[in-house]
């Protein structure tokens, strides 16, 4: 026992708590040891949340590279803080029986705040985050970062925040628990809290023998199904998940948490099994977790910890995110927002014998105002597939379609039956259509169907491509935008107002929000 063992550890007072634990027992077997504090770069960046950083093993890999350069012989870890796997030639040389697992509230003056409709809670974490906002969603997260001493002083300095969350496992540790501090029960803890790791070279077999002694084979067991549960996921500190696994009357108990970045979607499973056939829980529970949403979800997270390169005018399903490819970081709202008008009975009054149809907003708004049986048009003309198709299933026959207006226009020019026609349309409506049924003497009567209204957002600097879907759309983004970007665009009318601001102009095959996508794939593949 001639060999003196040199512990790594971060030097903030959490961490050097825990290596004089690993210290002490060590020297109680017998060893030599000395402490080796390093700084690390979760020490260092303190101002951004950790999410935000993009790396795993933040607190971690400064230890790790000491260790490979032989500066240091085995490391003292937060077990929650340990990628779930491990960098070559390192190894797992054991786990310290767990503290307190859950997570705690450290609160001003009382605890009221937690009924209000309004409050400030921080917190680092996109776990404890995500659960929060799950139980409490009109409270405001605000962000927390530094060991845990800075963190209860800036709790203290900021007069507006109520409380914030730590690990009741580091606050109890250093004797910092103050007495307005309630444990959080309902919240799921971050894999393997409250538990300490110790880290060595698989090749170092004399210090794998002498932190073998010191491993705790339940906090062993649990830890390790909470670990690959999280693997299995795919997750990390730029995800929200939580488990806990415990051992009582020889069951393994385990549940396990995923949740979205604002708390608005959970998805939860429990299971139990014999101490001994517990092997096959933490594939159980991930699967489970996958099969109700848990892929798309986890998709969701990792484009959000991106910059977003394309925006979409027009918000986006889940389904229609999921067709981009993988190094596209997608982002969208609606740019246009729609006010159905209300259209006065006598406009109907006569029969109208010739009516054009736009948009799908036209057709919805006629079937607001109006019963179907009401809407007797001998000729109905329209714009594009999916209005015909509306137009179809709710009013009648479509007599012709085109694919934009001004085809539609050169139509009408001779084959309408007639001289008039009346068009529902928008107080925002492109002029092509009637200018070009006037000058060829055919009467329109515009009934001003709905009202369109701009509600663009100002983008990132990191956007380089936005998609448009209407004319209306490219005029809503020019006005919160100036950035001369690349315009995906649903067809050529689009296309023509794009043109009008934008360098650089696409058009899809065909007029859908999915070959839009197509489109834009076909740029960044």
């Amino acid at each position: 026992m001639s060999k003196t063992i040199r512990i790594g550890t971060r030097d903030s007072e959490l961490a050097l708590w825990q290596a004089h634990i690993v210290q002490s027992q060590l020297e109680g077997l017998g060893h030599k040891t000395t402490l080796v504090p390093v700084k690390s770069t979760g020490d260092i960046v303190l101002d951004k949340p950790l999410y935000e950083l993009g790396i795993t093993g933040i607190f971690t890999r400064t230890l790790d590279i000491a260790m490979l350069n032989d500066d240091i012989d085995i490391a003292v870890h937060s077990l929650k803080d340990v990628p779930t796997v491990l960098p070559k030639g390192i190894v797992q040389a054991a786990v310290i029986k767990r503290g307190n697992v859950n997570d705690t509230l450290v609160y001003k003056n009382n605890e009221e705040f937690l009924s209000a409709k309004n409050a400030l809670v921080a917190t680092g974490s996109l776990r404890r985050r995500a659960q929060w906002l799950n139980r409490y969603p009109t409270h405001t997260m605000v962000d927390l970062r530094g060991n845990v001493n800075s963190r209860l002083q800036k709790l203290q300095d900021n007069k507006d925040w109520n409380g914030a969350i730590f690990a009741a496992a580091g606050i109890g540790r250093i004797g910092l628990r103050p007495e307005n501090a309630i444990n959080l029960d309902w919240m799921i803890p971050a894999p393997a809290q409250g538990a300490i790791m110790i880290t060595a070279l698989e090749e170092d077999d004399f210090v794998r023998e002498a932190c073998a002694q010191l491993n705790h084979e339940e906090t062993e067991i649990c830890t390790t199904i909470e670990r690959e549960f999280l693997n299995r996921l795919e997750g990390g500190c730029t995800a929200p998940i939580g488990a806990l696994a415990y051992i009582k009357d020889e069951e393994v108990h385990f549940k396990g948490v995923l949740l979205s970045e604002d708390g608005t979607k959970r998805i939860e499973v429990s299971k139990v099994k014999k101490l001994g056939q517990h092997d096959d829980i933490a594939e159980f529970a991930s699967t489970y977790i996958i099969e109700r949403g848990g892929n798309r979800l986890m998709d969701a997270l990792k484009r959000s910890n991106k910059k977003t390169t394309v925006y979409s005018t027009k918000g986006l399903t889940e389904d229609q995110r999921l067709l981009f490819h993988d190094n596209i970081v997608a982002d969208s709202s609606d740019f246009i927002k729609i006010s159905l008008n209300r259209i006065p009975p006598r406009i109907l009054r006569n029969p109208i014998k010739n009516v054009i149809l736009t948009s799908k907003n036209a057709v919805e708004a006629l079937t607001t105002n109006f019963a179907a049986t009401e809407l007797q048009f001998e000729n109905i003309y329209c714009v594009g597939r999916r209005t015909k198709r509306l137009i179809e299933k709710k009013i009648g026959p479509v007599k012709h379609a085109e694919k934009n207006a001004k085809s539609l226009a050169n139509y009408l020019i001779e084959y309408l039956e007639g001289t008039e026609v009346t068009y529902f349309c928008s107080d925002l409506r492109l002029d092509t259509l009637p200018e070009v049924l006037k000058k060829n003497h055919i009467k329109v009567n515009e009934v001003e169907a709905y009202q369109t209204k701009y509600d663009g957002v100002k983008l990132d600097t990191t956007v380089e491509g936005v998609m448009f879907y209407s004319p209306s759309t490219v005029e809503s983004f020019v006005q919160s935008n100036k950035k001369d970007i690349i315009a995906f665009c649903i067809g050529e009318t689009t296309a023509k107002e794009a043109k009008k601001h934008f360098s650089d102009v696409r058009i899809a095959k065909v007029p859908t929000v999915e070959s839009v996508i197509e489109l834009v794939n076909a740029h960044y593949v």
